[in-house]
């Protein structure tokens, strides 16, 4: 496939849509019995989620500008781990990194974070993420790697059109983008506790001030929020209701894309039909299970499954400090998986 032809594919309903303008292809150094090991990926944060939906179960559409040499083989990556692909013509260059890790970390060697749009692009890619949107009735708004990537306003504008055609909008973003892609309307927000401090709707982590953050962003715009915050329980706040999603606490081995996978799997459960408290838990599973792994986005459906069911939601009381949850080791889990 070119990425900047409109592709003679499969025009079979998807279950997810997901947006994020300017994918990355990635490459990685590991070391294996003492010689390097390449690996090339699609990745960023649009292209984990669209691989976690995809994982779980979900026919994913991915929307973006792919183009150049990086974007033809962004482009056939995903169309090889079964993720629909629809792209725009434009010239805007695609986002590439080259990340060594044999030391044990992720060190940078090069970074090219992509080009801005063209008004033409962005045209073009607002009418193709609606359209596809308002098929798939479940769509997932993401960044890039560029923040100036596409103008802040086209999150609220998408938000804003695919909620008026019925679709579910779920947004995992940050910055002017997360509050334009509010103001527009969303069925469901993914926000991190450092991002809400970040956009001044919370003074500090006491968990009482991130609520009533929270609750600052249903009365903007969005529906259901989804707030993470790093080793302590999630907090999901539905309606008049705010409750912990208490998850056991894994080793790690890399951090990145736990996140995403989570809003990947959020997206996958509700397209399904589950309801918003399942779909969170399974969410929570995704991105637990994401981060004992070496690949982002990735993971065993099975384990994700299973995990789940060993995950707790209970009322959250406000006024109360929460800790971390105690660290269950390989064999708790095993044994407690058992009993499910």
């Amino acid at each position: 496939m070119q990425p900047d032809q409109e592709p003679a594919a499969d025009d079979t309903p998807v279950d997810v849509v997901v947006f994020a303008p300017t994918p990355t292809l990635t490459v990685t150094i590991e070391e294996v019995e003492g010689s390097p090991d390449i690996h090339l990926h699609a990745g960023g944060q649009g292209v984990w989620q669209a691989r976690m939906a995809n994982l779980l179960g979900s026919s994913v559409e991915y929307c973006a500008l792919l183009s150049g040499e990086t974007g033809q083989v962004i482009g056939h990556l995903l169309e090889d781990e079964g993720i629909r692909v629809r792209s725009v013509a434009g010239h805007a260059a695609s986002s590439a990194y080259v990340h060594d890790r044999r030391g044990g970390g992720r060190e940078e060697i090069a970074a090219a974070p992509g080009d801005r749009l063209s008004r033409h692009e962005l045209d073009e890619l607002h009418g193709l993420v609606l359209r596809e949107g308002l098929i798939a009735k479940t769509a997932v708004l993401s960044g890039a790697p560029r923040d100036d990537a596409v103008p802040v306003d086209m999150y609220r504008r998408l938000a804003s059109d695919l909620r008026s055609g019925g679709c579910r909008v779920i947004a995992d973003l940050s910055g002017e983008r997360l509050e334009a892609a509010i103001s527009g309307g969303l069925a469901l927000v993914k926000v991190a506790d450092g991002e809400l401090i970040a956009s001044g709707r919370a003074e500090s982590d006491d968990p009482d001030e991130l609520v009533q953050g929270m609750r600052s962003m249903v009365a903007d715009g969005a529906e259901v929020v989804v707030l993470t915050r790093g080793s302590r329980p999630a907090l999901l706040l539905e309606g008049d209701s705010i409750s912990e999603v208490r998850v056991p606490e894994l080793q790690v081995v890399d951090e990145h894309g736990a996140g995403d996978s989570m809003t990947g799997a959020i997206a996958s459960a509700l397209a399904a039909g589950d309801t918003i408290q399942s779909a969170v838990v399974l969410g929570a599973s995704a991105g637990a299970n994401n981060v004992t792994r070496h690949g982002l986005g990735s993971g065993h459906a099975d384990s994700i499954r299973r995990l789940a069911a060993l995950i707790d939601v209970v009322p959250f009381e406000e006024g109360t400090q929460t800790g971390p949850v105690q660290q269950a080791s390989p064999e708790d889990l095993a044994r407690k998986a058992k009993t499910q």
